[in-house]
């Protein structure tokens, strides 16, 4: 267990640093989305390094070594780095709808500014919220036998009652996935209107591009949306959840920072072209940033 999961949070850790040099160092890749993309895989590459670690050993050890005030701080953590994604997810459905929808107004609308704006609210809002959830222990207000349930626990498990466990799941999957998808459908439905060649060349490539970042959202989805329910519905059945289960769970939901840059190196051509670029050493050539990756017709 030790070597199978060490050897999935090194590989999370190498693609996601991958997807990081390649936006960051190739300069035809300096777009909008990318950024976003970027810091999307910084959060990846995060959850991968500091926090999968300590899981594995909770995980294969069946117990928590590392005491309370740092079970909380990894948690909040944790939760953190899940939470983040889907707020950026959001914010490149935003950004498409814009490209697609509101092509003319796109430039001014979604400048570096507004990026480094989005992405701070991305990171901010999901970090305040867990932080002051997990260490205030609001989440733990109304549990009746909550210092033997967890203070007493050696495996830092950190349950919600029924008003956070709503809010958690509401807040931070269901109403993001809404509002995803009904986007989503919004520029799919837009792009099927445009007749004109040039434009239909554009639009069939921008629809590339946005069927690539809908499966990485269905990906999200798929992995998280058991760990978030079983968080709802875990104080309705009184907290009767086995932990393996949620262990399991929360496992499942780190596979999802495994297989993103799966899915960008299986639809990007851009990043099979630059993770080749990076094992061969060449983006050590201070002039080989400026080389084109993309063709009109590839999808950034």
């Amino acid at each position: 267990m030790y070597l199978f999961i060490t050897a999935a949070f090194i590989l999370t850790v190498l693609g996601n640093l991958a997807i990081i040099i390649s936006i960051s160092y190739f300069k035809q890749l300096h777009s909008p989305t990318n950024f976003l993309i970027l810091s999307m895989a910084i959060t990846d590459f995060l959850l991968g390094f500091p926090i999968m670690p300590y899981s594995m050993v909770r995980s294969v050890e069946n117990c928590w070594y590392f005491g309370m005030t740092f079970c909380k701080v990894h948690y909040s953590l944790d939760l953190t780095f899940c939470l983040v994604p889907i707020f950026h997810l959001c914010s490149i459905a935003v950004d498409w709808f814009y490209a697609i929808c509101h092509p003319l107004h796109y430039a001014s609308t979604m400048t570096v500014a507004a990026i480094k704006e989005i992405v701070a609210v991305c990171w901010s809002l999901p970090a305040t919220f867990v932080f002051g959830v997990v260490f205030s222990e609001a989440y733990a207000s109304g549990m009746e036998g909550y210092e033997m349930l967890v203070k007493c626990s050696s495996l830092c498990p950190i349950v919600f009652n029924k008003l956070w466990g709503a809010v958690l799941f509401t807040v931070g999957l269901f109403v993001p996935a809404c509002i995803m998808i009904g986007i989503y459908v919004k520029i799919f439905t837009v792009s099927q209107r445009h007749t004109d060649k040039k434009k239909e060349l554009s639009k069939n490539k921008d629809r590339k591009a946005a069927k690539t970042l809908c499966i990485v959202m269905l990906g999200f989805l798929i992995c998280w949306f058991c760990g978030f329910f079983a968080v709802l519905i875990d104080p309705l059945v009184n907290f009767s959840t086995p932990l393996p289960l949620f262990d399991a769970l929360n496992w499942l939901g780190y596979l999802n920072s495994f297989c993103n840059p799966l899915i960008y190196g299986f639809f990007y051509p851009w990043f099979r072209k630059t993770f080749k670029y990076i094992l061969k050493g060449k983006i050590f050539n201070s002039h080989f940033h400026i080389i084109k990756l993309l063709s009109e017709d590839q999808p950034q």
